[in-house]
């Protein structure tokens, strides 16, 4: 039997994942069960664990997955969202992209599979210059991207290893122009430096918020940063 907390932090790590595929970071947890400190998410995590409710990805830093929910918990009970999975796949070569408009993707004749462009790499730590050309495709089942228009980025630097995101992982994006706060997104920032972070807002600017403590939030005006889409799974190669 889990304790109140310990069902609140499992609930709300399933939540985080159903929602945008990457598990939430320490300081978010805490601020979720209104702890005083991040000791106290570790004890849970731990106990978790224990428990076999969770599993910590090996080398892997504070990235975690959901292996079962208590019995009481229907599947009515856990609110619908979008669980992407981690895929073993081959990374792209480098370069970003511009906003587009989205569209019903088109399943491949071949499996029912959905190609997916590959348009180069995007930076999860110091932005590097926006790329618009397709380096290939790969092909994603439907289950994995829902509606609209998607594209792929090989994710390039650390400072989002908090939410689950590392170097090397690509990036499976949801093409469009808007973002609510806490999403992942790919922020073209200045029409050239084009970026992979947590989108939240400072009054009327716009702060790229980092997953590592090592990276400042970056702080904009909001006519110097687009939205280019949404981030809505991963591969990973092992």
């Amino acid at each position: 039997m889990l304790t109140r907390k310990q069902l609140e932090l499992l609930m709300f790590i399933n939540e985080r994942l159903k929602e945008s595929g990457v598990p939430p970071s320490f300081d978010e947890m805490k601020e979720a069960l209104d702890l005083a400190s991040k000791s106290g998410i570790h004890r849970l995590i731990t106990a978790l664990e224990e428990r076999g409710f969770i599993r910590r990805l090996p080398n892997r830093a504070r990235a975690l997955e959901i292996v079962r929910l208590p019995d009481s918990l229907t599947p009515s009970n856990v609110r619908r969202g979008f669980s992407p999975s981690v895929i073993e796949g081959s990374l792209g070569k480098p370069q970003p992209v511009p906003a587009a408009k989205s569209a019903a993707p088109v399943a491949d004749n071949d499996g029912g599979v959905i190609p997916v462009p590959v348009m180069g790499k995007i930076a999860a730590g110091v932005p590097i210059s926006a790329i618009e050309h397709q380096t290939r495709t790969i092909s994603l089942p439907p289950d994995m991207l829902g509606s609209g228009e998607h594209y792929a980025l090989e994710v390039e630097g650390d400072s989002m290893i908090e939410a689950g995101i590392f170097s090397g992982d690509t990036a499976i994006i949801r093409k469009g122009d808007s973002a609510n706060v806490g999403d992942i997104v790919v922020a073209l920032v200045d029409d050239e430096e084009a970026t992979l972070k947590r989108f939240r807002r400072k009054g009327a600017s716009i702060a790229l918020e980092a997953a590592n403590p090592a990276y400042e939030t970056r702080i904009f005006g909001p006519d110097r940063v687009r939205v280019q889409g949404k981030l809505v799974g991963l591969i990973r190669r092992y």
